[in-house]
């Protein structure tokens, strides 16, 4: 796949040469090279999506998913409906905050309801926690109709019954995304693949503005709390969490919050309800 990624600017060069007058592939004297050109027009519109069904792995094995194993399903209403979640502590995950909500009534779903599901894939999870604390930003509104501000604070903090002690499950660091466009991961489950994790090794922030990142990330229903992480030296720490889709130029791209304005947020109001919790600092 990566020979028709380097390849493609060359042939859309040719589909551009003959979409501007189609006859000309007729003046083509070589009969190999017509050849070539004609079975390339069959399929140059299919090269594109081939390429970015590539960049999407699914991460179907406990060898491939390992070093993601701390990023796992937010399962809720009985496991009837996930969000995902990363673990950035022994006992703290951080999500979406509508993913504590009841789509169709707004109200708040019971700490009962959730389990989060470390590493899950093929129907098992490297370990499974309640949840005791449910903790959306203080600025976030379900119901607000301000679109900006609402995806801007979409992160709550939870905090689990009892701590993940697993040397395989490595709790993430966290940083703050660069200046400029920054090349960046997502693993995340969606509808169509909830049964494993898939990672997205090529997407971009296209910008950054009033807390949002505007990435060109897929995603689908299920993403929603994914971490976006920036591969650095050191290894994969999160910059972002998946807040919604959205199109732009009439290109699918999606929406993330933006972690470095919220956390001491987040942190703040632990302490406000009686958890002393030690949140990650941020990564420069």
């Amino acid at each position: 796949m990566t020979l028709v990624k380097l390849l493609l600017p060359h042939f859309s060069l040719i589909y551009i040469y003959l979409n501007f007058n189609p006859l000309r592939f007729f003046l083509i004297e070589d009969s190999r090279l017509r050849l070539f050109v004609y079975l390339f027009a069959l399929v140059l519109s299919s090269l594109q999506s081939l390429v970015e069904a590539d960049d999407l792995k699914s991460l179907e094995t406990r060898e491939s998913g390992l070093l993601w194993s701390a990023v796992g399903r937010l399962a809720f209403d009985g496991d009837r409906g996930f969000c995902t979640a990363s673990l950035i502590g022994p006992d703290i995950i951080l999500t979406a905050a509508h993913c504590l909500y009841n789509e169709k009534t707004g109200s708040r779903h019971e700490l009962v309801d959730f389990e989060f599901q470390a590493g899950w894939r093929n129907g098992r999870a490297e370990a499974y926690r309640k949840v005791k604390a449910a903790l959306p930003h203080p600025q976030y509104k379900f119901k607000s109709r301000d679109k900006i501000e609402k995806v801007g604070h979409d992160i709550a903090l939870l905090i689990l019954e009892n701590p993940i002690q697993n040397s395989d499950i490595e709790p993430f660091f966290i940083a703050t995304l660069p200046g400029g466009i920054a090349d960046v991961a997502v693993v995340s489950y969606a509808k169509g693949r909830k049964n494993a994790p898939s990672i997205q090794s090529i997407c971009s922030v296209r910008a950054k503005q009033q807390g949002i990142l505007i990435l060109t990330c897929d995603v689908d229903y299920g993403a929603s709390g994914s971490p976006v992480f920036l591969i650095t030296d050191a290894g994969a720490v999160i910059v972002s969490l998946i807040s919604a889709m959205a199109r732009l130029d009439e290109q699918k791209v999606s929406l993330g919050v933006s972690l470095d304005r919220v956390l001491a947020d987040l942190e703040e109001v632990a302490h406000e309800e009686g958890f002393i919790i030690g949140l990650p600092k941020l990564v420069k």
